[in-house]
């Protein structure tokens, strides 16, 4: 089974050059979390795009969708920021008939020590595995459906929609 990651930025790639918080999106962390574990899986790389996920556009979101659709394979893991990624997932729903596709980020970025950018790779790694067809999102140890989570930025944790 082969899994496709493709990366377009995000707090996960993120680098901090001083304490006011200047970063820029750097390459994109996903190759070397797999390669520090041994993870023994096959995969491919595309690397889309490096932005802020606040800076993503619905044409980026056309350019996500577009690769998912016109890629040969049919599982994906995508890291992408968190305060937009339910936004991409749900452009992502058409898709997700003939594709197994898990979004994921971090809280904080990859090259912080603590950050869960790892743990959230694993939790996507392994559902993208396991998952029948459909798009999900990888956040805070649980696979959630786009419609039904959304990000807690004061919490700074995905949650559960309120019941309607």
């Amino acid at each position: 089974m082969k899994i496709t990651f493709i990366t377009t930025g995000g707090t996960i790639d993120k680098i901090y050059f001083d304490a006011k918080s200047d970063y820029q999106i750097g390459d994109p962390q996903i190759v070397e979390i797999l390669q520090a574990f041994n993870v023994a899986i096959e995969m491919d790389l595309v690397a889309l795009m490096r932005k802020d996920s606040l800076e993503i556009t619905d044409s980026d979101r056309r350019q996500i969708v577009d690769t998912v659709r016109d890629h040969p394979n049919h599982r994906f893991v995508i890291t992408h920021g968190t305060d937009t990624m339910v936004q991409t997932a749900l452009a992502l729903a058409d898709l997700g008939e003939r594709n197994t596709v898990v979004l994921t980020g971090a809280l904080n970025p990859a090259r912080f020590l603590g950050s869960d950018a790892v743990f959230n790779v694993g939790c996507a790694v392994a559902a993208c595995q396991t998952l029948e067809n459909g798009i999900f999102i990888a956040m805070n140890g649980r696979i959630w459906d786009p419609d039904h989570v959304r990000k807690n930025r004061g919490a700074n944790r995905f949650e559960a929609l309120p019941d309607e």
